[in-house]
C-alpha cells in the first residue's frame, strides 16, 4: 500500500508558539521552564532552551571540531504548559476573536498573550 501522507486538513493548531515560555508539567524535566526554540507540528513537538537536554557525539569537520555537545531533544507537546503573561503559573491556551483578529488567550486570567 505505501507510505500514507499525514493530512493537514484535520490536525489542531498547536497553541505553543516560538518564543513562548513554557513550563514542563511531566517527564525527567518536570518543573523546569524555557523558551520554545522550535515547534515541530507535524510531529506534536517542541524544542525548548535547557530541557531535555541530550549528549551529541560529533565528528570533527573541516570547519568544526568534534567532541561531544549538550542540546536539547523535542518534547512532546502534551507535557508544557504556557506561563501565564499576569501571574506566571502554568495555563491552558483559548482563542478569542478580537478587532476581527483571533488571539490567543490565558484560561487562568483572561490575559492575551502575545
Amino acid at each position: 500500500m505505501g507510505n500514507k501522507v499525514k493530512q493537514n486538513r484535520f490536525r489542531p493548531k498547536p497553541k505553543i508558539k516560538k518564543g513562548d515560555i513554557v513550563v514542563v508539567i511531566s517527564g525527567a524535566d518536570k518543573g523546569k521552564e524555557g523558551e520554545v526554540l522550535e515547534v515541530l507540528p507535524l510531529k506534536n513537538r517542541a524544542i525548548v532552551a535547557d530541557v531535555n537536554v541530550v549528549r551529541k557525539h560529533t565528528k570533527p569537520t573541516a570547519e568544526k571540531q568534534g567532541g561531544i555537545n549538550d542540546i536539547p531533544a523535542a518534547i512532546h507537546i502534551s507535557n508544557l504548559m504556557l506561563k501565564d503573561p499576569k501571574t506566571g503559573e502554568p495555563t491552558r491556551v483559548g482563542r478569542e476573536l478580537v478587532d476581527g483578529k483571533l488571539v490567543r488567550v490565558s484560561k487562568k486570567s483572561g490575559e492575551i498573550i502575545k
